[in-house]
């Protein structure tokens, strides 16, 4: 959709604004967004119905917490929203995102922003990135370039706001002010993001080292989620736009998402939200495809299938894959449930029968049945990490939801493929007392197997051999071997749907990053970046391997 074309003045930064700056309408009404912090330091929103459904439960559980003096909920399951979403549960106290079936966390965060802004009105601005995708803006870029379209700006600066980059809205184009690199933006209608009733942010006492407060106020500690280069911090001036290119961002809602895999959704009962709500989620699907509930809420209504696992997965983690024995392996059965503890997968009291018992069957476990993992004491039905586990890769390990333990020797469902590794003395940028690491990966086209989203159908490979880098130093050599580990459990690629390109039924990049360029980072994947082999250990590390590996 093409931007509106003003004829005002020529080029204005925020101060040739009108006054009502984003944040501080005098328009009464407030849209609340929540945004994922990505893996370059920026926010990006979740969809507006997405972001409806989220907003919901958050306020019926504040209200719920006013009324009985209980605590917030503990965690939101995002495959209500959407199907898509099964494997991410947004966790409120640490306000994170947690993939389930891959470990991987990210921040998120809710901004508030005046029911007359691009948010109340569900418009979105995208930059075009190499693929040819759309990418979008953080929010409140978005309503900063709305604001400008809406007072008849015909170039903005994004200086201010973080960005080293001008928007024209007559050529429709952004333009890097160092480098003159142009791309091609974008303003679409989306749905509208949901008007809430609170004022007050998520974390409301002093400032402190939680993620709401560091976060959004640029101060506290630094984790290693911040993946690239210490310019990538929020706020900083100096924080470059990412295409998509070979390593796993995502340009649409959402984290990463590798193939739309059944929904964890099918609990038997949801947070009971406003059913005179102007922001219901809408029903998924007809009447016959959805759970219908008293709230006004579907949650859709797949079942979880437990089809046996494929001989490959069974004989690379060389443990019973059964589902059941499994679970049985990782979890002591209890006798009796705690009385006042909720079960984080289906929300409901464990005390209570799991939420999951019309979704998922099982012989031996019965919707009651409590068990605790055996190592980190966590306490869940049995059944629904029975459902959790027969949503995943079903390779004979469990993931704790809760701290991310792994039990067992988690793999993957990489396509078959060749990796090869030579070194050679040119020193990569930012590593100059050292020669270079270069890793090839050969994937080709084929057949899809039974572990993959579509068994019997043919996935293309493309860009294809890949070309990475590392510092031939003792902490490259290390990730170097641990990669090695990584690529024989099937861990570093997946088959699924690009998020860049949209294409399905592909081979795709699974969430461990690689430096897929030498001397520049203006992308995100090249060097100098002083914290890469940190984060990609720590990334290594939330799949399951670690330098215990290399001893064994």
């Amino acid at each position: 959709m093409a931007a509106a074309q003003g004829a005002g003045s020529s080029s204005a930064g925020p101060s040739g604004l009108p006054s009502s700056a984003p944040g501080h309408s005098s328009n009464s009404t407030v849209v609340a967004v929540w945004e994922w912090q990505d893996e370059f330091g920026r926010w990006r929103p979740y969809r507006g119905n997405v972001c409806s459904y989220i907003e919901q439960v958050f306020q019926a559980s504040q209200q719920k917490s006013r009324r009985s003096g209980s605590g917030l909920v503990s965690s939101i399951p995002l495959g209500h929203a959407d199907p898509a979403l099964a494997p991410y549960v947004i966790d409120i106290p640490s306000l994170t995102q947690f993939r389930q079936d891959t470990g991987t966390m990210r921040a998120v965060c809710r901004h508030l922003f005046p029911g007359d802004s691009a948010a109340g009105q569900g418009i979105l601005w995208e930059w075009q990135n190499d693929e040819g995708g759309w990418s979008p803006y953080e929010m409140s870029v978005c309503v900063f370039l709305e604001q400008a379209r809406a007072t008849n700006h015909q170039r903005v600066d994004l200086g201010p706001l973080g960005y080293n980059y001008e928007v024209d809205f007559v050529a429709q184009v952004q333009t890097n002010k160092t480098t003159r690199f142009r791309r091609s933006v974008q303003r679409r209608l989306d749905a509208p993001y949901p008007v809430t009733a609170s004022l007050a942010p998520l974390h409301t006492g002093a400032a402190c080292s939680c993620q709401q407060c560091w976060l959004n106020g640029g101060t506290g500690p630094i984790t290693t989620r911040y993946r690239h280069s210490m310019i990538n911090f929020p706020n900083s001036s100096a924080t470059p736009q990412v295409s998509g290119r070979t390593a796993s961002v995502s340009s649409s809602g959402i984290g990463f998402v590798p193939y739309n895999k059944p929904t964890l959704s099918a609990a038997r009962s949801t947070p009971r939200l406003n059913a005179q709500s102007t922001w219901a989620l809408p029903q998924a699907g007809g009447p016959s495809t959805g759970l219908s509930a008293s709230n006004g809420v579907s949650a859709p209504n797949l079942p979880v299938k437990m089809s046996k696992p494929s001989k490959v997965t069974q004989a690379l983690a060389a443990m019973p894959t059964e589902p059941e024995a499994v679970v049985r392996k990782y979890l002591e059965e209890l006798k009796s449930a705690p009385a006042d503890e909720d079960c984080i997968i289906c929300m409901e009291k464990l005390c209570s029968p799991s939420g999951y018992s019309d979704a998922c069957e099982s012989s031996t476990i019965k919707p009651e049945t409590v068990g605790r993992l055996k190592n980190c004491q966590h306490t869940f039905h049995m059944l629904c990490m029975l459902a959790m586990y027969a949503n995943g890769n079903k390779d004979g390990s469990l993931q704790c939801p809760s701290c991310k333990t792994i039990y067992g020797e988690k793999t993957g469902t990489q396509p078959k493929g060749k990796m090869e590794v030579s070194t050679f003395p040119q020193s990569l940028p930012g590593h100059k007392d050292c020669g270079t690491i270069q890793i090839v990966y050969h994937i080709s086209r084929g057949i899809q197997g039974p572990e993959h989203p579509n068994p019997g159908m043919p996935y293309t490979a493309r860009g294809f051999p890949r070309y990475c880098y590392l510092p031939d130093n003792e902490k490259g050599r290390k990730v170097l071997e641990l990669l090695r580990v990584a690529w024989k459990r099937r861990l570093i690629f997946t088959v699924g749907t690009s998020n860049t390109t949209g294409e399905s039924n592909t081979v795709v990049w699974n969430e461990i990053h690689h430096k897929t360029e030498m001397d520049t980072n203006l992308s995100g994947h090249g060097y100098p970046d002083p914290n890469y082999l940190d984060n990609v250990l720590a990334e290594l590390a939330a799949q399951g391997v670690t330098e215990d590996c290399l001893r064994q």
